[in-house]
């Protein structure tokens, strides 16, 4: 009797530790085939129709997720404020494979339950039969300076501002129109989410790429920024030494000539020190600067701030240009102030600012403040980062020097008389050949003597006199903004 019973013992937990490697095998092996497999119709169904994590900022939800009604997805992705943070969050769309682009994506995994930090919580949920909940991911932004940089950019431009924190890098308000409904792109019929990509692509507008991080445009006289630390780090420059400022230029082994910027007062001295010619954004000498130079100080400036470097904050930021080939004297002078080949993200513009206010040290960028899980237990909390040491606390202090001079008598006077705060600046203007059309910027930190806030604001193919009015007048709004925080 005692043996019939030991075998029956022994043969149940022969069959239950079979069961239990065939459920190991299922949940942990073979998981991704079943779950990828094209017949598991209803494993997609599942996944695509789960709860994704919400999206906060200043915790309240602005991307959630929400129980489907006559829906063979069980949940249905919605966006609060959606053209205010469209191009932050992305989109997630069930009929179609995957988050393209934005937060979305980036933070996918943490978003799905998926990550490596959230394992015990699909295990949890694998034994209770609860549904796995997502990942909160909390942004850096301010609703309050969000919004207000989003109202300041006109319906009908192609406007971006930058707001970020100089010494951590955080991002507090990225903004950019034209924008979109994400809503729109995120429904359960595949033929509405076709009609709707096709209307937003009639209006001109991209879901999947957003103007402060991947529109990359010539940043005309604001690349004088990175002039003035090549030339000050060479150690043959002083800010007030003076310099030669001829009205034009040739430009070698062509028939073309360089002149000074058309509306400002560099006629007013052909012999200026550099303070003076920075302030007016004077384009003859720092042409001449860079052909006395040579390429390879201007592209080891370039690419000490991030040129030519994609990079991730966790969204994707598309690389800025500076050529990396040997460049002729002419097509250098060019690049020199902004113009040719050399083209730059806002975001990439704000960096440069940010870095001269920061002592001459370069933060990475970030929109995510912290990751929690459904218990509200911290999983990933990004620490501030040094990118790159660019230049010498003496030279950031230098430069930040001539772009408080550019604000208070120079090109940035109109941005400094719209705002009761001191401000450091410096402006661009870049022409696009076969048009009356120009790119438009202003970049800087407030407030000037300790500064705190970095803000960049760009008006893409817009008129002369329509873009130096925007770009002054929404950085000195924005600086009264960031400044009431």
């Amino acid at each position: 009797m005692n043996r019939a019973i030991r075998h029956t013992w022994i043969v149940s937990v022969a069959m239950f530790m079979v069961l239990l490697v065939a459920l190991s095998l299922i949940q942990v092996v073979l998981t991704d085939d079943l779950d990828s497999h094209p017949t598991n119709a209803r494993q997609t169904i599942q996944q695509a129709g789960a709860p994704r994590g919400p999206i906060t900022v200043d915790g309240t939800p602005i991307v959630e997720s929400v129980e489907s009604e006559n829906s063979v997805y069980d949940y249905q992705r919605v966006y609060h404020e959606p053209e205010l943070y469209a191009g932050i969050t992305g989109f997630f769309s069930v009929v179609q494979e995957g988050a393209p682009a934005g937060i979305e994506n980036a933070e996918n995994e943490y978003l799905t339950g998926q990550s490596d930090s959230q394992f015990f919580d699909r295990v949890t949920s694998l034994f209770t039969g609860d549904t796995l909940q997502g990942a909160q991911v909390e942004l850096t932004l301010d609703h309050s300076l969000q919004q207000a940089a989003f109202d300041l950019i006109p319906d009908d431009a192609r406007g971006s501002i930058v707001v970020t924190e100089v010494d951590t890098g955080e991002v507090r308000a990225m903004a950019s129109k034209p924008s979109y409904d994400p809503n729109d792109l995120a429904v359960q019929s595949y033929d509405q989410y076709t009609a709707n990509v096709n209307q937003l692509d009639e209006a001109g507008v991209d879901p999947y790429s957003f103007r402060p991080m991947n529109s990359t445009i010539a940043p005309g006289s604001t690349f004088k920024l990175i002039d003035a630390v090549a030339m000050l780090e060479s150690g043959d420059y002083e800010i007030d030494e003076e310099l030669d400022n001829p009205p034009e230029i040739d430009l070698p082994d062509t028939e073309n000539t360089l002149q000074n910027f058309r509306d400002g007062g560099c006629d007013a001295q052909s012999q200026a020190e550099l303070t003076w010619i920075f302030a007016n954004s004077c384009n003859t000498p720092f042409a001449e600067a860079a052909m006395d130079m040579g390429h390879g100080p201007l592209l080891e400036a370039a690419e000490a701030f991030g040129f030519n470097q994609p990079m991730r904050i966790p969204n994707h930021v598309t690389a800025s240009n500076f050529p990396e080939e040997d460049l002729h004297d002419a097509p250098l002078a060019l690049s020199s102030i902004g113009q040719d080949n050399v083209t730059a993200t806002p975001l990439q513009m704000n960096m440069a600012a940010a870095a001269i206010a920061n002592d001459g040290a370069l933060m990475q960028p970030q929109m995510v403040d912290t990751i929690r899980g459904s218990d509200l237990q911290i999983l990933s909390q990004p620490a501030p980062e040094v990118l790159n040491d660019v230049m010498s606390s003496s030279t950031a202090s230098d430069i930040a020097e001539m772009m408080v001079e550019t604000a208070e008598s120079g090109t940035g006077a109109a941005a400094a008389a719209q705002t009761s705060h001191d401000i450091a600046v410096k402006t661009g203007t870049a022409e696009i050949d076969g048009t009356d059309e120009v790119h438009s910027w202003i970049t800087g930190f407030a407030p000037a003597d300790e500064p705190e806030y970095a803000i960049t604001v760009t008006y893409e193919r817009t008129s002369y006199t329509t873009g130096s009015a925007l770009t002054a007048g929404n950085f000195a709004s924005m600086v009264e903004e960031v400044m009431s925080e």
